[in-house]
């Protein structure tokens, strides 16, 4: 087996956590490199694009979340085998990942500059990328977003999720999820009582 080392902020969530949880559920050891935000300068300097998450295997540094999402998948058997599951699964990925790179840039903002463009976000883009993965949650049976079983899409959306609904973000309503698409707050609650996942957090003392 290889050996792996995950880097990342110290927190329960953003890009590296679907990862994090597809390698803890798959019983997949691996150095989990967590680190505050005030280190992040230093710490960036040695990624290719002064981003993380990065994850070394056998010391080979890699970049970009949903490549990493993929490769810990199929290590962890969450990843599809059939072309066409597999490319419903990316493509719920990409839908998520493209709603936080709009997210993202809010996060260097203050005050009414940040409630101001978050607030247009939660009365644009978040209902309509919302509701998209509903639709597709409920036309592939409801329950899980493709293969018919556990996959990283389901781990990316349930990060996502969880995020909306935590309170963290200011000027995003915790009820909007529930408002706009109330499915995915279900699934939420399936992944969430998912046992690995439950014992994932639980170590950590987290919910």
């Amino acid at each position: 087996m290889s050996q792996l080392k995950l880097s990342y902020f110290d927190f329960h969530g953003g890009r590296a956590e679907p990862a994090r949880l597809a390698l803890a559920i798959g019983g997949i050891a691996f150095e989990d490199h967590r680190f505050a935000y005030p280190e992040f300068a230093e710490v960036r300097k040695s990624t290719p694009f002064g981003q993380v998450p990065v994850l070394h295997v056998d010391g080979v540094q890699v970049t970009q979340c949903d490549a990493i999402n993929r490769y810990v998948g199929k290590l962890a058997g969450l990843y599809p085998l059939d072309a066409y599951q597999a490319l419903l699964c990316d493509e719920v990925m990409y839908v998520v990942e493209e709603a936080g790179v709009k997210l993202g840039p809010t996060f260097r903002m203050t005050g009414e500059e940040q409630k101001a463009a978050r607030l247009a976000q939660v009365n644009g883009s978040m209902p309509v990328y919302l509701r998209w993965l509903q639709s597709q949650l409920l036309a592939h049976g409801g329950e899980y977003f493709a293969d018919n079983r556990l996959t990283m899409a389901d781990l990316k959306v349930f990060v996502d999720v969880r995020s909306l609904n935590s309170g963290r973000l200011d000027h995003v309503p915790t009820d909007l999820v529930e408002k706009v698409a109330p499915a995915l707050n279900t699934h939420l609650q399936r992944i969430a009582n998912t046992p690995a996942v439950a014992q994932y957090y639980a170590q950590f003392g987290a919910r």
